[in-house]
């Protein structure tokens, strides 16, 4: 009998992988508190990103406009990070204005550090993290000399950027996207699947995202370079599978 449930016990640890769950924050911020501020198509956006990860996991929460204000996303982001064990992963998505340092979200800023400061901690194998706003390469420069690690090089982190630390995030008004955005949802939708096994990794999607931004941006005679820092071995993790 105990061979018979230890058997059982496998077979779902290889089906199920213990029921590993993808827990993601979109955040998309349009309408701000200082109305000079507003973009136009960052809540779009987040609402897209949102759209796409749903055929990947439930456990998905939005934040746009005075919604995604500095509390609130620290908030949501900790109980995420809280939440997730390990197997599971966190993918935490932004839309909206950036500065060097970090984020600039409806009500005040955010820095890489407090964002990493959450992250860094959670049980969860993967927390991946797309940045769609100007400066948002500065995010290499994150370092912590309060606890045992360097962000975001530690702590199973890894953020996809849309730009150097010197460049601005350029939305794309005939797409309704910020051309960064654009090129993450066209490579999770099936173009960044380089080898054809319907699973998209980060590594993948960043090919993709860099060539297609590259691209598209060039035609503009805009200069955008999308970055990717932390743990290379986050680099492997599967954003999305569409098996």
């Amino acid at each position: 009998m105990k061979r018979f449930f230890s058997i059982l016990f496998l077979t779902a640890v290889l089906v199920f992988g213990l029921n590993a769950r993808t827990f993601v924050l979109c955040v998309g911020v349009s309408n701000y508190e200082n109305s000079d501020l507003n973009l136009a198509q960052t809540t779009k956006d987040a609402k897209q990103f949102k759209a796409v990860m749903e055929n990947e996991t439930k456990d998905i929460t939005i934040l746009t406009s005075k919604y995604a204000n500095k509390e609130n996303i620290k908030e949501k982001l900790r109980a995420i990070s809280n939440r997730a064990q390990k197997g599971d992963k966190i993918v935490f998505f932004y839309s909206g204005h950036g500065y060097p340092g970090g984020i600039a979200v409806y009500d005040n800023a955010l820095t890489y550090q407090e964002i990493n400061d959450i992250l860094a901690p959670s049980s969860a194998d993967a927390k991946i993290c797309f940045i769609d706003a100007c400066h948002a390469g500065s995010a290499s420069n994150i370092r912590d000399n309060s606890k045992n690690y360097k962000a975001p090089t530690t702590g199973n982190i890894i953020y996809m950027l849309a730009s150097r630390a010197d460049e601005y995030s350029m939305e794309n008004p005939w797409v309704g996207h910020g051309f960064f955005t654009q090129a993450v949802l066209k490579g999770l939708r099936g173009k960044a699947d380089a080898n054809k096994d319907k699973k998209i990794t980060v590594k993948e999607l960043f090919n993709y995202v860099y060539n297609d931004v590259q691209h598209t941006t060039a035609k503009m005679d805009v200069s955008q370079h999308p970055q990717l820092i932390g743990q290379k071995a986050v680099a492997d993790a599967v954003v999305i599978d569409w098996n």
